[in-house]
């Protein structure tokens, strides 16, 4: 019988995601799994655009106010959950491509089951299966359970 015992769930912060999370709270519950929460910031910062540049204190305070704000959402949506053991859930936030730093974070904390939205978030990309969500069920090297 499969028994998942690190769970991984990439947060886009979408409604979607809160669904997503509530089943994969459920699951850790039934079999007293960790939950790894991931957000990944997929357009971060740049310092330099063009001609136009950030001084490096600039820069530092964009890049943190940046991560402040998406750790304050992974909050948000926790609150949401108040009977969630806080004692088994990790939180991190990445930057780059999603799929790469979901894929990383799989193999860093040797997850054993990805819960993630099968759909986009934006535009017409909600109508169809998300980017992250096909890399997911084409290069993950544990089990992938995907929520509609």
């Amino acid at each position: 019988m499969f028994k998942p015992t690190r769970i991984l769930v990439p947060t886009s912060m979408s409604k979607n995601s809160l669904k997503t999370l509530r089943l994969a709270f459920d699951i850790a519950k039934e079999f007293n799994s960790e939950v790894f929460l991931l957000h990944v910031i997929q357009n971060p910062v740049k310092q330099c655009i063009a001609d136009f540049c950030l001084d490096e204190v600039s820069f530092g305070q964009l890049e943190r106010k940046m991560y402040a704000s998406a750790l304050a959402e992974i909050r948000n949506q926790l609150a949401i959950f108040p009977f969630i053991n806080m004692d088994k859930i990790t939180t991190d936030i990445k930057t780059g491509p999603p799929f790469e730093e979901i894929f990383k974070e799989v193999e860093e904390r040797d997850i054993d089951l990805i819960i993630i939205d099968s759909l986009g978030s934006t535009g017409l990309e909600k109508y169809r299966m998300g980017d992250v969500a096909h890399h997911m069920l084409l290069g993950a090297k544990c089990s992938v359970f995907l929520v509609k």
